[in-house]
């Protein structure tokens, strides 16, 4: 391993690139240091813990998804979910409106850019809408558990609402989410990885300590009482870790073979008759992006009814669909699978791959060139992506069940698997793979020993 690192700090491009991604996401973790102007982050710190009391719910998800920004109230509270919330909007937008769609095919460049300006439109819209709920939400607390908020900001109303206070909660917030869209995108372009799964992943990785903490505090080592956890639960655990480190692993990387036969092939200069190979189908094509997704999507209303309060069809509606209950984990699984679907269809072009074939003088044993050959790749990849879908699914339930059968609290179940292990294993291998690239380029051996990249 060492030896690994040390070849990729032998390449001056690739160490640049790391530098500068490590530097960005320093960057962004400062940013969850630094509150809201006129917030008590120690007032709302407690108030926040008195408010999760340790179950799953959706304080706590939002706090894991921002680092710990979110129970600070800091400028970077809202993270990257009003980005990712845009983005769900557009790829929608993008399947259902057909003059959109023929753009982005027949101009790729252009539709890109057109798509990202719309991205970061709709980013602001949302980030301003989160903040200013967010803002009414600070003040309702303040009334529960005075001086979370300064007495001098909430004497500045107009018509009884203390525009000042939610001026400067909305500009520094939105300000906060759109440093965190500029410094992910500049990230994917200049870095290594993707800039907005990085983020994430460095934000869940910052709970890792406090989920030690926690753990080593219901084990009651300082005391001869037995605590709320004993060493089996914790095994139990750690065991859980790791299968589904292993089997997040494998999913991720397996894929399903696809024979092929040549009828005839260009090799260098020469046409040479014959050949075989195959098509690699993804089991889990569209990675950790349904789950994302899934979370993203979840959270937006349940914030907003979460704020509000229930004294209203929002906030009654928002508490059936909160974390951890029997509504929340159907839509869970659902929009799981629906957004595995979708980003595979968006994604995977069989119709593409069946016209190269053609030309290639390719083709699948016992099968047809042309459509059939599109018709077999679509219901094969169907078929292998409903196994994708439905095993990040129970992934993403695993801490429910784990935390119902041995009596964990949500907040380590949920760290040890779910949700947090999918994004930081799919992460994690996607910026390995990267790396892998810009070594074979310079022609070293790969960074990771087995599961090196295809085609090599």
């Amino acid at each position: 391993m060492l030896q690994s690192i040390t070849r990729t700090l032998q390449i001056p491009e690739l160490r640049a690139k790391i530098v500068f991604t490590l530097l960005l996401l320093i960057a962004c973790r400062v940013g969850s240091f630094i509150p809201v102007p006129g917030i008590n982050g120690e007032i709302a710190v407690s108030f926040f813990r008195q408010a999760t009391g340790g179950a799953q719910n959706l304080f706590q998800m939002v706090d894991i998804f921002s680092g710990g920004a979110f129970s600070q109230m800091t400028v970077i509270a809202l993270s990257v979910v009003p980005y990712i919330s845009a983005s769900i909007i557009m790829q929608l937008l993008v399947a259902l409106w057909p003059s959109l769609q023929r753009e982005v095919r027949e101009n790729p460049e252009q539709g890109r850019r057109k798509i990202n300006k719309m991205t970061r439109f709709l980013t602001l819209l949302l980030a301003v809408l989160q903040s200013g709920v967010f803002a009414r939400y600070a003040v309702q607390m303040n009334h529960s558990r005075p001086g979370i908020v300064a007495g001098e900001l909430l004497d500045v109303q107009l018509f009884g609402v203390p525009w000042l206070f939610y001026l400067i909660v909305v500009s520094t917030m939105t300000t906060g989410t759109l440093v965190l869209m500029w410094v992910g995108e500049q990230i994917t372009e200049r870095g290594i990885g993707n800039g907005m799964s990085l983020i994430i992943t460095v934000g869940i990785l910052s709970s890792l300590p406090t989920a030690l903490g926690l753990i080593l505090q219901q084990l009651n080592l300082d005391s001869q009482a037995p605590g709320q956890m004993n060493f089996a639960g914790v095994l139990v655990l750690v065991a859980v870790f790791i299968l589904v480190t292993i089997a997040t692993i494998l999913m991720i990387q397996g894929h399903r073979r696809i024979p092929l036969q040549y009828a005839r092939r260009v090799v260098g200069r020469k046409e040479v008759q014959g050949g075989s190979s195959y098509i690699p189908l993804k089991v889990n094509y569209a990675g950790v992006i349904p789950v994302i997704f899934a979370s993203s999507l979840l959270m937006f209303p349940a914030t907003i009814g979460t704020f509000i309060g229930r004294g209203n069809w929002i906030g009654e509606v928002a508490s059936w669909i909160s974390p951890g209950g029997s509504l929340y984990m159907v839509l869970y699984v659902f929009l799981i699978v629906f957004f595995t679907y979708f980003w595979t269809a968006t994604q995977f072009r069989p119709d593409q791959i069946a016209s190269d074939m053609k030309k290639n003088g390719a083709f699948i044993p016992g099968i047809r060139q042309g459509k059939p050959t599109q018709d077999y790749l679509e219901a094969t990849m169907n078929r292998v992506t409903l196994l994708g879908a439905a095993f990040l699914a129970l992934i993403a339930i695993l801490p429910t069940i784990v935390g119902s059968v041995l009596g964990v609290p949500q907040t380590i179940s949920y760290f040890f698997g779910g949700t947090a292990l999918l994004i930081l294993v799919g992460v994690v291998l996607d910026t390995m793979k990267q790396v892998e690239s810009h070594l074979l380029m310079k022609r070293y051996e790969g960074f990771m020993k087995r599961g090196r990249i295809q085609g090599r």
